[in-house]
């Protein structure tokens, strides 16, 4: 899996990560720093106390704003399939059938091979090891 903070971006202000950058979350949602120390705050004010999510919200934006915030959380659902795929590969790694993986996921064997099989490079963020025939039997 590629972890140079460099090949992703934070999944709640858009910011691409650098050789500096320094992120935390998992699961394919990533939070820089700045996001970090910003929210936390926000959970420690006490105006927040009982606020169940701290962010944005659509209630406060303006129809512009709503359609600027489409490509930041289009490139946030990509960079999860990506972490997604990923995962799936080193699970493959570790000779972890399609089938269980499609159980794990809630679908067939053949859907999870015909999703995760052909992407090919574990190491460089993709997944899958290919599309070899005794692949698709696993």
């Amino acid at each position: 899996m590629n972890l140079d903070a460099a090949a992703w971006s934070c999944s709640f202000c858009g910011k691409r990560g650098t050789d500096d950058t320094r992120f935390a979350g998992g699961l394919g949602a990533l939070m820089c720093t700045e996001c970090l120390e910003r929210f936390s705050a926000a959970f420690a004010a006490p105006e927040n106390a009982n606020a169940k999510i701290i962010g944005w919200s659509e209630e406060d934006m303006t129809d512009a704003d709503m359609l600027a915030r489409l490509p930041l959380i289009a490139a946030t659902a990509t960079q999860v399939d990506r972490y997604l795929r990923a995962w799936v590969a080193r699970i493959r790694e570790r000779h972890i059938s399609y089938a269980e993986i499609g159980k794990a996921l809630g679908v067939s064997r053949q859907a999870a091979w015909e999703r995760f099989s052909r992407a090919v490079g574990s190491g460089s963020g993709t997944a899958g090891q290919g599309t070899a025939a005794a692949e698709k039997r696993s």
